[in-house]
């Protein structure tokens, strides 16, 4: 059982991913150090600790993946592989200093504000408990496992995975027949490699999605070499990189959308068999669904021992899966692809703020946030990777999001506040506009963009703007946009400031 900790410390981070790593060097930056991560896991990470099945890697150029301040030249090849991503992001905990504020195996289950004490009562799974001046939530989109909802799924008598939740010890599907539900993302890098195991390879397609093909050679020695003796080589082709997908991303250039149609149907047409190739085919919009890559997943479905299976299924039995026209296949292995419940963020934990409302109960009808990152009525809390903020290169993202969060915490400290909190008006206003330009990209209004949504079918994820406009967004002084609270004690003395 865990204890209480006695003390009231400056700030809280909850997640030792990526975002709560660059939020801490934020910190440290600013002078603030009493501080502690919460970090459910045994090492920092995030998701590319959560993470580990076969294929996974970077679905971004690795180039543009990675902390400003800290730029790795030589990743083995364009895309980087999970555990090189996981190696990159503990190196740089460890040499900014991050690593020993981190308390691992710490599964925080709920958070909730003391208004006369000006704090937040942090509590993890174990018991443990402690207070905090300011929370600061790095969770991001990808915490709680969405399972499909099949008849039948909790009585299959093989062995059942979900892709999110791969044991660190692999799954054996060496000469079974392995079962795939899910096209999208961690499908279409998994099933290239299950493939090569597996003695037969079911595919289970609800809706086709665009597959762009990806250009992924490993490296040379050579060019790796020279990469570390001349990383001023790399900038003009991560310029080219930053600009392409700045362009792209707001899905309002006719000729780069063509483009990419062309290259995707080049890609599809891998695909020998027609009437396979036609069942592939997307029929909703490019970016109205998380774009995927690969240059290899088509090509695994000639394969005679790989079956695509766009019939809906009706139940799962003991011993295989029944799609509705009555047949029933064999199953040994069943892995579910289907990703995560993205449109929770903070809400995963039960979190209260003033007069006893959870956030759940304020996101009722889908999570929103003041620029993604602060929620009225909850002082004091903030949240990378949070309401619509997703788009471009996440860990640039998450870099803004932590600079313009230290900056609040350096208020807070300096101005010794007893409380920060955006306002209401300012918030509605904010994601009025928000909405209105999220809804003037066509792409993004059709319903095929589940992925985004939340059950009130609001797009809680995207940001409809590139990575410059959100920079600008965040730079904007809006002082105005909050109300602070004076503190009626003698200044809060925070270590290190």
């Amino acid at each position: 059982m865990g204890t209480n900790e006695r003390g009231l410390r400056f700030a809280t981070i909850i997640g030792a991913g990526p975002g709560g790593i660059a939020t801490a060097i934020a910190l440290k930056n600013a002078g603030i150090d009493d501080f502690v991560v919460l970090e459910r896991a045994g090492t920092v990470g995030g998701t590319w600790t959560n993470n580990r099945y076969p294929g996974l890697c970077c679905d971004v150029p690795s180039l543009v993946y990675g902390f400003s301040y800290e730029q790795k030249v030589d990743w083995s090849k364009p895309f980087a592989p999970q555990p090189e991503i996981r190696r990159y992001v503990q190196d740089v905990a460890d040499k900014y200093g991050v690593t020993p504020h981190v308390r691992f195996e710490a599964k925080v289950t709920s958070a909730e504000w003391d208004e006369t004490q000006g704090a937040w009562t942090i509590t993890t799974e174990d018991g443990w408990t402690t207070s905090s001046r300011v929370l600061i939530s790095a969770l991001g989109m990808f915490n709680r496992l969405h399972w499909p909802e099949i008849r039948g799924l909790q009585e299959f008598a093989g062995t059942t995975v979900h892709s999110a939740g791969w044991p660190e010890g692999g799954v054996d599907v060496a000469g079974k027949a392995v079962a795939v539900i899910g096209t999208a993302a961690s499908a279409v890098q998994m099933v290239p490699e299950l493939a090569k195991e597996a003695g037969s390879l079911q595919v289970y397609q609800r809706t086709a999605n665009w597959i762009f093909p990806k250009e992924d050679t490993v490296y040379t020695a050579e060019q790796l070499e020279e990469f570390r003796r001349d990383p001023a080589s790399l900038e003009g082709p991560r310029a080219e990189i930053v600009d392409y997908f700045e362009a792209l991303v707001t899905y309002d250039q006719p000729a780069l959308i063509e483009d990419l149609r062309a290259g995707a149907m080049e890609n599809l047409a891998q695909v020998k068999d027609p009437d396979l190739r036609r069942k592939l085919v997307p029929t909703v919009p490019i970016g109205a669904q998380r774009p995927l890559f690969s240059s290899t997943f088509y090509a695994t479905l000639n394969e005679d021992h790989v079956e695509l299976i766009t019939e809906p299924i009706s139940h799962i039995t003991p011993g295989g899966i029944v799609t509705a026209d009555g047949r029933e296949r064999a199953v040994d292995v069943l892995i579910a692809a289907t990703g995560y419940d993205t449109s929770r963020f903070l809400s995963v934990i039960e979190v209260t703020g003033r007069e006893d409302r959870t956030l759940n109960e304020e996101w009722a009808h889908g999570a929103y946030a003041f620029k993604g990152i602060t929620v009225p009525g909850f002082p004091n809390l903030f949240m990378l990777y949070g309401p619509n903020t997703n788009n471009g290169s996440i860990i640039w993202m998450l870099e803004m999001q932590a600079d313009y969060i230290a900056g609040k915490l350096r208020q807070i400290r300096d101005e010794d506040l007893h409380a920060i909190e955006v306002r209401a008006d300012v918030t509605e206003a904010y994601n009025e506009g928000l909405q209105s330009d999220i809804n003037a990209i066509e792409a993004w209004r059709t319903t095929g963009s589940r992925y985004y949504r939340a059950a009130s079918g609001r797009i809680v994820t995207q940001w409809p703007g590139n990575m410059a406009a959100f920079r600008r967004l965040l730079a904007e002084p809006d002082d105005g946009a909050y109300v602070k609270t004076p503190s009626t004690r003698s200044a809060f003395a925070v270590a290190g400031a």
